[in-house]
Parts: C-alpha cells; sequence; structure tokens
C-alpha cells in the first residue's frame, strides 16, 4: 500500500502538525558519536576509504611527516558526527562537501582516479604546499 505514507502526511498537514526529517538519523541507531584521538593529525574522507599501505597515500602521508597511527579515516556520514569543537586538517578524495570543522582542507578525485589523472596529482602537491603552516607548523 504505497498510498499511506502519502494519506498520512496529508493528514498530519491537515492537522497543522509540522513534520521534521532527521538530518543524521543514524544518530538514533545506536552509532557512537566520532570523537578525534589527540595523536590524530589528518582526516581522510571517502566513500571508499583507500588502505593506508597504498603506494600514493604512503607517498602523500610521508610527504606530511605523517604515519597511519596519525590518520583517521571516515566516510562523509560519520565525518559529519565529529564534534563542533573539532580541529583537524583532512584530505577528501571524492568528496566534494568540505568539512564543518577548521584546518586545511585538501581535496582531490577518489584514488583510482587520482591515480590515472596526472593533473590532479600536481593540484594535490599545490595543496600541500599552499597549506605548508598549516602541516608543518614548526617549521615557521
Amino acid at each position: 500500500m504505497p498510498h499511506i505514507p502519502l494519506r498520512r502526511d496529508w493528514l498530519l498537514q491537515q492537522l497543522g502538525i509540522t513534520q521534521w526529517e532527521l538530518r543524521r538519523p543514524a544518530v538514533l541507531q545506536g552509532e557512537i558519536a566520532v570523537s578525534l584521538h589527540e595523536n590524530v593529525r589528518l582526516l581522510m574522507v571517502a566513500e571508499v576509504l583507500p588502505d593506508l599501505s597504498d603506494p600514493l597515500v604512503n607517498d602523500v602521508l610521508r610527504s606530511l611527516n605523517l604515519d597511519s597511527q596519525q590518520v583517521m579515516q571516515l566516510t562523509p556520514e560519520r565525518a559529519a558526527m565529529l564534534p563542533g569543537d573539532s580541529r583537524c586538517n583532512s584530505w577528501r578524495l571524492g568528496v566534494s562537501e568540505s568539512l564543518p570543522i577548521p584546518g586545511a582542507q585538501l581535496a582531490t578525485p577518489e584514488l583510482n582516479e587520482l591515480y590515472q589523472n596526472g593533473a590532479a596529482r600536481q593540484a594535490l602537491w599545490q595543496q600541500i604546499c599552499e597549506h605548508e603552516n598549516d602541516f608543518f607548523p614548526h617549521h615557521k
């Protein structure tokens, strides 16, 4: 009976009852809030999270003077659950929407496309250079 939800919506509207839509329904499904550990220096956000031992990912981490223990990988949905007072640099792979937390945000296509696209790799290195003070605050 596909008409029931439409009828219910119509009835609620007639009664003047406002319906709300949850922005983050996963919060009510028993998921634990996401928090940043103090050792995390980079958030990696992607729909399909790459292996941290991937050669290109490893090169980027080494260039940022980071090891895999300092990286937290999140899907965009989980990243949206970060507390508002969080601050961390991030690398978004194939995710166009900026993160709601302060910090330098690198943005590239997803990893497979990054391998195929030399201009995208060059743009990544340029972004790292532009945010040098964020990634290497002790080198000022």
